[in-house]
């Protein structure tokens, strides 16, 4: 291809949740959107790797383990046979082929154009790209491209601890674990994060014997610690062995699995190793220093309010800013950056952000935890309402899930919400969304539930905050 600078309003390098969201917010403003991504699919991490195939393979294991029946009086959906990879991967395949199609679908419909290579910033404005020779109706070469704006979305990817032959047969990490060619016996996952958690829960609903190795003695300590607690009980319950205040020392494949040595002494031989190490943002030869961008630790790029970088007129968003690094959050960055681009108004991303884990049983909160607010000096009351004392609990069969509140003992005021149990992430939006409104417990009591709901969880668990408020009122 030609080496002719072709000029756009917006140059965004990276195909995941924020690069699309940018490209479909500019393109709904009439701008000139240019989409570079490394792969031949977009989405990103989330699409193809991360949360949308991760949480489909959950969805599919407790389908195929019949696990979401077993407190069901009278039903018994479990695996009577050896479950293949064709029945696994399946489901999570058709539904990234569905999201990779639709992407494409909006972007065309916003007229923005979408190449497919390597990029890399020669300057403050220009963005090289080398195209991939082999994508069907591309062609191959270099294109050079002038961004009056330029968004950095190119998410992160997994870190790999050299300890670990990566390569080699049966040692996976977040990505390629997608690319099993069977269902482990024994799987040991190295890290105790949200990544490795919920990948133990999904192997070990479909009768894997799953460990989890971790140098910590507390399960995702950012969570209140009750439910931790709770949900290390209920991950034990479901088949997950906990290997705690242990690293692994020395990892060694061979015919019969690959053995591991931990700092204890201890030994083990799983079948597969699964390395959920954290993740690294994909800035590595992007030439951020040609165009004077500056980073961080992980390659982290430092934005403002606004997601500028320390040049003005180039964003970054998504992972490579670093925390909270969800797609949830990804999108928002986004949005707020192009509409800054652009010269539009841009409220700031609020604080309270969800936070959702799809282990099994699913965790989700939003907002404080007893720690903090003891930590804070704030004085505060607990509710809590279970489950198996809610009629729509009772029908799905979770006996061990629970919500739980978290007002200030004075106001009455909504300060945390921490939902343990099915649907946990879908639950945690209410109170999120009374949080954002600065509500009291008098919205819940006062508020009318349809039946059977787990919605009625937050009028019994506010009624319980309130009982224990005042207990003689």
């Amino acid at each position: 291809m030609a080496n002719d600078i072709k000029t756009y309003d917006l140059v965004i390098i990276g195909g995941g949740p924020a690069g699309v969201i940018a490209a479909r917010g500019a393109g709904n403003l009439h701008k000139s959107v240019a989409l570079i991504d490394a792969h031949r699919e977009l989405g990103g991490a989330g699409i193809n790797t991360g949360t949308v195939p991760s949480k489909t393979l959950r969805e599919t294991a407790l389908a195929l383990s019949g696990l979401k029946s077993r407190q069901l009086y009278g039903v018994d959906l479990s695996l009577r046979r050896e479950v293949t990879i064709a029945d696994f991967l399946g489901h999570e395949q058709h539904v990234r082929a569905g999201f990779n199609a639709l992407i494409s679908d909006q972007l065309h419909s916003r007229k923005a154009d979408v190449f497919f290579g390597n990029a890399t910033l020669t300057d403050p404005h220009t963005v090289t790209v080398q195209l991939h020779e082999d994508t069907p109706g591309q062609p191959g070469g270099e294109l050079v491209l002038h961004g009056e704006n330029i968004l950095i979305a190119t998410g992160s990817s997994p870190v790999q601890p050299a300890l670990f032959p990566f390569g080699k047969a049966e040692i996976y990490d977040s990505d390629s674990v997608l690319k099993l060619d069977r269902i482990p016996k024994t799987l040991a996952v190295v890290g105790a994060g949200v990544i490795g958690s919920e990948y133990a829960c999904t192997f070990a609903a479909l009768g894997a014997e799953s460990h989890i190795i971790d140098g910590r003695e507390v399960l995702l300590p950012f969570l209140d610690s009750e439910v931790s607690k709770a949900l290390v009980t209920a991950m034990e319950h479901h088949g997950v062995t906990f290997h705690w205040k242990e690293k692994v020392i020395e990892c060694t494949p061979a015919d019969n699995g690959v053995t591991l040595k931990l700092s204890s002494g201890a030994t083990m031989t799983v079948d597969a190793v699964l390395v959920a190490a954290g993740r690294k943002s994909n800035t590595e030869n992007l030439g951020l220093d040609k165009a004077g961008v500056a980073t961080g630790e992980r390659g982290i790029i430092p934005v403002n309010e606004n997601y500028q970088t320390n040049v003005p007129h180039i964003y970054a968003a998504g992972d490579v800013i670093g925390f909270p690094a969800l797609a949830s959050t990804s999108m928002e960055q986004a949005r707020r950056a192009i509409r800054h681009a652009f010269g539009l108004k841009a409220t700031v991303l609020s604080p309270l952000l969800p936070n959702g884990i799809y282990t099994i049983p699913e965790v989700s909160m939003v907002g404080e935890t007893e720690e903090s607010l003891k930590k804070k000096g704030v004085e505060y009351v607990v509710g809590r309402a279970s489950y198996k004392e809610n009629a729509r609990g009772q029908i799905i069969g979770d006996e061990d899930g629970f919500l739980k509140l978290i007002y200030s003992k004075n106001e009455m005021k909504l300060l945390g919400v921490h939902v343990l149990g099915e649907l946990a992430t879908e639950v945690v939006h209410i109170g999120l969304m009374a949080m954002l409104a600065e509500l009291t417990a008098l919205v819940f009591i006062e508020a009318c539930f349809n039946t059977p709901t787990l919605s009625q969880l937050y009028k019994a668990a506010t009624l319980d905050a309130m009982r224990n408020a005042d207990p003689l009122g």
